[in-house]
């Protein structure tokens, strides 16, 4: 299992009295910075209760002190201790994109199918929401999802992607095709037929597209989707894609293409269309972005 150094639980406040008093007769020292309800320390661990209701845990010593005190004592569940008892094990493919608000560079579509032993191996390895994860780790991660599940990934890059964008005038719709269509292939590569996306819209656009294709299969949409580990590693297979078509575009144009749609991006964006006119940003960006408007 991938080492965690903090950890966080939520806690109902009402709790808090008899936490206190426990972790006084462990012999903590209690102090009351601003927005906790107390701050905790010994040697090895800190433990921080907050006005919110969010506990965190640290230190070399937090895992003896999460499994034997917090998980029977006060949470009354073993996440932390037996993470593998609390995954759902149906096997079952994982839908998640990267790069749609990103100004310049591709959008990136990926499933990943996992089996019980996958999902197991998934938590194993480490993988979750690659939004909490360093582009370093997700390569790493990347490379190892890809030597051992069966994925789909479909990059659009910039000429490509505003081609389809102008034909389905609308993001959501052409996320909606992408989807299906990845999502299609993993299906007759696999044979599975069930299926979870991080959900980004209507439930029923994806639903249509699958409709149009023919691919029969048990969809579900749920926002916060890559709380699940299979999607977990679709967001990082697409993430991983991103990131690396951006670098080559920047690479192709020699100048480093910012993320996002801030201000770095519009300066960016000003000096590729100095160099090469501005036609330059069909190639590298997703033109309907009002950040065009701004660079021209």
């Amino acid at each position: 299992m991938a080492k965690v150094s903090c950890f966080t639980a939520k806690v109902d406040l009402s709790l808090a009295p008899k936490i206190e008093e426990d972790l006084k007769s462990q012999g903590f020292e209690l102090s009351k910075p601003p927005y906790t309800v107390f701050s905790a320390k010994k040697k090895g661990v800190s433990c921080t209760l907050y006005e919110s209701g969010s506990l965190t845990v640290q230190g070399s010593e937090m895992q003896a002190f999460i499994e034997f005190y917090l998980e029977p004592e006060v949470l009354r569940e073993f996440r932390f201790s037996h993470p593998v008892a609390h995954l759902d094990l149906t096997p079952h493919i994982g839908m998640d994109e990267a790069g749609k608000g990103d100004f310049f560079g591709p959008l990136c579509i990926a499933s990943v199918y996992a089996d019980s032993e996958g999902i197991v191996k998934l938590q194993e390895m480490g993988v979750r929401d690659s939004k909490k994860l360093s582009d370093e780790t997700i390569h790493k991660l990347a490379k190892g999802i890809r030597a051992s599940f069966s994925y789909t990934v479909i990059r659009l890059f910039p000429p490509k992607y505003n081609e389809l964008h102008a034909k389905f005038k609308n993001l959501n719709r052409l996320l909606g095709w992408a989807h299906a269509a990845s999502l299609g292939d993993l299906a007759q590569k696999t044979g599975c037929r069930k299926a979870l996306l991080d959900k980004f819209a209507d439930d029923s656009i994806v639903e249509n597209f699958l409709k149009q294709k023919k691919i029969e299969v048990d969809l579900t949409q749920k926002t916060h989707g890559e709380e699940d580990l299979v999607v977990a590693a679709a967001s990082i297979l697409a993430r991983d894609g991103f990131v690396e078509g951006l670098a080559r575009l920047g690479d192709e144009y020699g100048l480093e293409l910012p993320k996002g749609a801030s201000k770095q991006v519009i300066e960016a964006g000003k000096k590729l269309v100095v160099k090469f006119g501005p036609e330059v940003l069909q190639k590298v960006a997703k033109t309907h972005f009002k950040t065009t408007t701004e660079i021209l």
